[in-house]
């Protein structure tokens, strides 16, 4: 049974190297790293990089395989795998999600999203984040909380095209899109489900704990709090996380 790993933004997959190392002592199984186009892989000209598009980039990457997988998802990348959950479970044994509270109807945007979705503000501020050599994007990475190395492995795959699919990915899921998108989330019972809910993380505001367990039960999964942890949970404390991911795949 292969383990599949989505990173989100704007990173690449390069945030999953210490869970993964650590998850190897006891899960002797395969582990795949999918990074999206634009966040650690080539961005295709005629790629459209709206929400839409990396989930059905998921699904045609899953459906390689040939049995259903373990799939983790982190920021965005889990999105892209609930959308999988509730449209092709048959691709999956299970999933694990930590931006599931995006589906709930009173979820609000991050100030940066909000950034990100308004015309030439977004194009001025990504820019500015991915400009300057890979030291001066570490540096500002380490400052949004990815401790090092993992922030110079991360800057070294940032730059003008993640840019480009920041915008046209933020911009593809307004507030009427989460809420529609949010109506199929029972869906996603069909397979197990676990959500790790970071109570540091405050991305998506000061209600974001409510929404991840609420959405959460919505999905028939179960919620896991890591206390203490924020957005970069599987790097901040990876003995932890990979402890969680076993008992929950054990389980099954």
């Amino acid at each position: 049974m292969t383990i599949v790993f989505v990173n989100g933004v704007p990173v690449t997959s390069a945030v999953w190297m210490p869970l993964i190392n650590e998850l190897s002592k006891s899960q002797q199984r395969e582990t795949v790293l999918l990074s999206p186009p634009g966040f650690g892989a080539p961005l295709p000209s005629n790629f459209g990089a709206t929400f839409v598009d990396y989930r059905d980039w998921l699904i045609d990457e899953l459906s390689r395989f040939e049995a259903p997988v373990d799939i983790v998802g982190h920021d965005f990348g889990g999105g892209y795998a609930l959308e999988v959950a509730m449209a092709r479970p048959d691709l999956l044994r299970s999933w694990v999600s930590d931006t599931i509270g995006g589906y709930e109807p009173d979820f609000t945007w991050h100030e940066t999203a909000k950034l990100w979705q308004t015309p030439g503000d977004g194009e001025r501020h990504v820019e500015e984040i991915f400009s300057g050599d890979v030291e001066e994007r570490a540096a500002r990475m380490v400052d949004w909380g990815i401790p090092e190395p993992a922030a110079c492995e991360v800057a070294l795959g940032q730059g003008p095209q993640m840019g480009k699919a920041i915008l046209a990915l933020y911009r593809s899921v307004p507030q009427a899109v989460l809420i529609e998108r949010g109506l199929d989330l029972p869906a996603a019972a069909a397979r197990p489900g676990l959500v790790p809910v970071a109570t540091e993380d405050h991305t998506a505001g000061s209600v974001a704990l409510r929404h991840r367990h609420r959405a959460a039960q919505r999905a028939g999964a179960r919620a896991v709090d890591l206390n203490g942890l924020g957005h970069w949970w599987m790097l901040q404390e990876p003995t932890q996380t990979a402890r969680m991911l076993s008992d929950f795949w054990n389980s099954l």
